[in-house]
């Protein structure tokens, strides 16, 4: 999803869905500051502290049970990563209260 994206996402769902993000400082999130006084609070981890960002260091192990490390993402089928989407949004988390990403997702933006 490109920050184009995301912003049309929060005009429409505005701080009902994510109150923060917390990136790492990739090149990739250097526009992600444009969101962060209009829809919500943006977090940076410190360099290689990885353990500032446990959630999504292990939602990328989850994703590294579908595709090795090293496997580019270019030459995935777009029909493959919608599986892998399906399937990790389907996972019943104790994180979540043993509820799922998608059941929690719709719940907030029904």
């Amino acid at each position: 999803m490109c920050l184009t994206d995301i912003k049309e996402y929060f005009k429409q769902y505005r701080k009902s869905t994510f109150k923060s993000i917390t990136s790492d400082n990739g090149s990739e999130f250097a526009s992600l500051s444009e969101l962060e006084s209009t829809y919500l609070s943006i977090y940076y981890a410190h360099p290689y502290s990885s353990y500032e960002r446990g959630t999504n260091e292990n939602h990328n192990g989850q994703i590294r049970e579908f595709l090795p490390k090293g496997k580019s993402i270019n030459t995935v089928k777009k029909s493959t990563i919608r599986k892998i989407e399906s399937c990790l949004n389907q996972k019943i988390r104790r994180k979540l209260g043993y509820r799922t990403p998608a059941e929690l997702f719709l719940l907030r933006v029904d």
